[in-house]
């Protein structure tokens, strides 16, 4: 996204010299190159970030219900080799922190299921709950206290097809495991379907400052973006009546 704004500028600017209007060009590659260092530098992501990583610091849960559904959403797939599959980068503190609560879960006493929602939206051929659902096997989680959702490909459906399993099940109580950056869209989106999660944090991505543009800080910054514009999107759907109905609290 922030490589498209780039390229955009200077498009702009180059069309702009062409044109004639230097001024202009001129100030196209300035406000390009003012992007390029303030998101590739630091202070950009950093921003971003604060705005929806900001409540999510402490990973504690409190007390445990009689029955309770940790649920752990997916970042995607990574292709290892020749076909084989694991998590990526982003995942892998979801699924440990996933693998944690419910450690402490039943070390209370407690009934306990993880959820793991994630289809195959990359079309690698098996869906992420699959995927991350052996890992979290071999982390101690039976593949009896352990739930597939295999069929969505986003965070929305994420939330709409959990709904009918934690009914189901009747969840007393809901945890909800995923990135710092992505819990206050996912919140959003889980309460649009009547689930009323506690967030956890499974991981808690942050910009590199540096005198040079970095690629990691590139990517943080196309991150916050991505999730600043659901939000926005959700709300405009909501205004124009193009969401479902909202659900009622389970």
């Amino acid at each position: 996204m922030t490589g498209i704004a780039l390229a955009t500028l200077l498009l702009l600017a180059l069309l702009a010299g062409w044109r004639g209007r230097r001024w202009l060009a001129r100030g196209l590659v300035a406000l390009a190159l003012t992007l390029l260092l303030a998101a590739g530098c630091g202070p950009l992501p950093q921003w971003l970030l604060a705005g929806l990583q900001g409540p999510y610091v402490a990973t504690g849960t409190g007390g445990w219900a009689p029955r309770n559904a940790i649920v752990l959403l997916g970042a995607g797939t990574t292709l290892v080799g020749h076909g084989g599959l694991e998590p990526p980068l982003f995942a892998y503190g979801r699924i440990v922190q996933a693998a944690a609560l419910y450690r402490d879960c039943k070390a209370a006493g407690r009934a306990c299921r993880v959820l793991v929602s994630g289809g195959d939206a990359q079309h690698h051929g098996v869906a992420e709950a699959t995927v991350y659902g052996a890992v979290l096997r071999r982390l101690g989680v039976p593949a009896q206290d352990l739930q597939l959702e295999t069929r969505s490909t986003n965070t929305w459906q994420n939330a709409r097809f959990s709904r009918p399993l934690l009914r189901d099940y009747g969840a007393q109580r809901v945890l909800l495991v995923s990135s710092a950056f992505h819990l206050r869209r996912s919140l959003l989106y889980f309460a649009h379907f009547g689930i009323r999660p506690t967030p956890v944090r499974g991981d808690w991505p942050a910009p590199v400052w540096s005198f040079v543009p970095l690629g990691w800080n590139l990517a943080l910054t196309d991150a916050a973006w991505h999730e600043y514009l659901g939000i926005a999107r959700y709300r405009l759907y909501n205004a124009l009546g193009w969401n479902a109905p909202k659900m009622a609290p389970l």
